[in-house]
Protein backbone atom coordinates (compact mmCIF):
# COMPACT_ATOMS: atom_id res chain seq x y z
CA UNK A 1 0.00 0.00 0.00
CA UNK A 2 1.29 3.43 -0.92
CA UNK A 3 0.94 6.75 0.79
CA UNK A 4 -2.04 8.41 -0.92
CA UNK A 5 -1.66 11.64 1.04
CA UNK A 6 1.70 12.39 -0.59
CA UNK A 7 0.03 12.49 -4.00
CA UNK A 8 -2.66 14.92 -2.79
CA UNK A 9 -0.11 17.46 -1.52
CA UNK A 10 1.72 17.27 -4.87
CA UNK A 11 -1.34 18.54 -6.73
CA UNK A 12 -2.77 21.93 -7.48
CA UNK A 13 -6.54 22.09 -7.11
CA UNK A 14 -8.78 24.66 -8.80
CA UNK A 15 -12.40 24.76 -7.69
CA UNK A 16 -14.80 25.72 -10.47
CA UNK A 17 -17.92 27.84 -9.82
CA UNK A 18 -20.08 24.71 -10.14
CA UNK A 19 -18.17 23.15 -7.21
CA UNK A 20 -16.23 20.58 -9.22
CA UNK A 21 -12.52 20.26 -8.53
CA UNK A 22 -9.84 20.17 -11.20
CA UNK A 23 -6.57 18.58 -10.11
CA UNK A 24 -3.30 19.40 -11.87
CA UNK A 25 -0.22 17.30 -11.14
CA UNK A 26 2.35 19.84 -12.32
CA UNK A 27 3.13 23.51 -11.91
CA UNK A 28 0.57 25.74 -13.63
CA UNK A 29 0.27 29.51 -13.87
CA UNK A 30 -2.91 31.48 -13.30
CA UNK A 31 -2.85 32.57 -16.96
CA UNK A 32 -2.96 28.92 -18.12
CA UNK A 33 -6.03 28.29 -15.95
CA UNK A 34 -7.67 31.53 -17.12
CA UNK A 35 -7.10 30.54 -20.78
CA UNK A 36 -8.97 27.28 -20.25
CA UNK A 37 -11.81 29.09 -18.40
CA UNK A 38 -12.60 32.36 -20.25
CA UNK A 39 -14.41 34.99 -18.23
CA UNK A 40 -12.94 33.79 -14.93
CA UNK A 41 -10.11 34.80 -12.62
CA UNK A 42 -8.09 32.68 -10.19
CA UNK A 43 -8.33 33.56 -6.50
CA UNK A 44 -6.62 32.27 -3.39
CA UNK A 45 -8.89 32.00 -0.36
CA UNK A 46 -7.33 33.07 2.93
CA UNK A 47 -9.34 31.99 5.97
CA UNK A 48 -8.81 33.00 9.58
CA UNK A 49 -10.54 31.47 12.56
CA UNK A 50 -11.64 33.52 15.54
CA UNK A 51 -9.36 32.86 18.53
CA UNK A 52 -10.57 30.91 21.58
CA UNK A 53 -12.80 28.45 19.71
CA UNK A 54 -15.22 30.95 18.17
CA UNK A 55 -17.43 29.70 15.37
CA UNK A 56 -17.07 32.82 13.21
CA UNK A 57 -14.63 32.58 10.32
CA UNK A 58 -13.29 35.45 8.24
CA UNK A 59 -12.36 34.78 4.63
CA UNK A 60 -10.46 37.06 2.32
CA UNK A 61 -9.97 36.57 -1.38
CA UNK A 62 -6.72 37.43 -3.12
CA UNK A 63 -6.94 37.57 -6.90
CA UNK A 64 -3.82 36.10 -8.44
CA UNK A 65 -2.02 37.95 -11.23
CA UNK A 66 -1.77 35.92 -14.46
CA UNK A 67 2.00 35.45 -13.98
CA UNK A 68 1.65 33.80 -10.54
CA UNK A 69 1.96 30.05 -10.21
CA UNK A 70 -0.70 28.13 -8.31
CA UNK A 71 0.87 26.61 -5.21
CA UNK A 72 1.02 22.87 -4.65
CA UNK A 73 -1.23 21.70 -1.83
CA UNK A 74 -3.49 24.77 -2.00
CA UNK A 75 -7.03 25.05 -3.31
CA UNK A 76 -7.66 28.03 -5.56
CA UNK A 77 -11.07 29.15 -6.82
CA UNK A 78 -12.24 30.27 -10.20
CA UNK A 79 -14.34 33.40 -9.85
CA UNK A 80 -16.36 34.86 -12.70
CA UNK A 81 -15.65 38.38 -13.89
CA UNK A 82 -19.30 39.26 -13.18
CA UNK A 83 -18.92 38.02 -9.59
CA UNK A 84 -15.92 40.28 -9.06
CA UNK A 85 -17.72 43.33 -10.48
CA UNK A 86 -20.77 42.57 -8.32
CA UNK A 87 -18.60 42.32 -5.19
CA UNK A 88 -16.80 45.57 -5.99
CA UNK A 89 -20.17 47.30 -6.48
CA UNK A 90 -21.36 46.02 -3.09
CA UNK A 91 -18.16 47.25 -1.42
CA UNK A 92 -18.45 50.65 -3.08
CA UNK A 93 -22.10 51.05 -2.01
CA UNK A 94 -21.41 49.80 1.52
CA UNK A 95 -18.78 52.44 2.33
Amino acid sequence: MGNCQAVETATTVAQRPDGKLERVYSTVTASEVIKSHPGHHVALLISSDVPHGGSLRFTRIKLLPPSDSLLLGHVDRLISSEGILFSLTLLKNHT
